[in-house]
């Protein structure tokens, strides 16, 4: 695709043990959206993709999952639950701006039923991990 990018290395460092980290760092609650983003990076690596971080023009795919199906996108936030909508806009947007067709992704610890968003699945991350 045209634009993408995928990033092996840059701005983002995901901790081997979330426990550790926690020791390490201590527990602020702004940092939940860190935490669940690393555990879907685990979590994708014990699935045993190969995990990028993406960047499509000036957005930021959170990762870019290849496995033995293709690639797959994932967008992980704690919640996208505003009054005003902007969150939900905000995780959506890299999602957007793919134009392939493979799977795309926005997992939340939002108590949502399945929902999708023009393709986009949106998915309590909880499910996702015991599938």
């Amino acid at each position: 695709m045209k634009g993408k990018q995928y990033l092996k290395t840059g701005d983002k460092y995901y901790a081997a043990d979330v426990g550790l980290r926690a020791t390490v760092l201590g527990r602020k609650k702004a940092d939940d959206g860190h935490i669940l983003e690393n555990i879907v990076y685990l979590e994708l690596l014990r699935r045993g993709y190969e995990v990028y971080v993406g960047k499509i023009g000036s957005v930021e795919v959170d990762f870019i999952a290849i496995g033995k199906e293709g690639e797959e996108y994932y967008q992980v936030a704690y919640t996208v639950n505003d009054a005003d909508g902007k969150t939900l806009k905000r995780e959506l947007e890299p999602l957007d701006a793919i134009k392939d067709h493979n799977p795309k992704y926005l997992l939340t610890m939002d108590p949502v039923p399945f929902v999708s968003h023009n393709g986009i699945k949106q998915i309590n991350v909880l499910d996702w991990l015991l599938k």
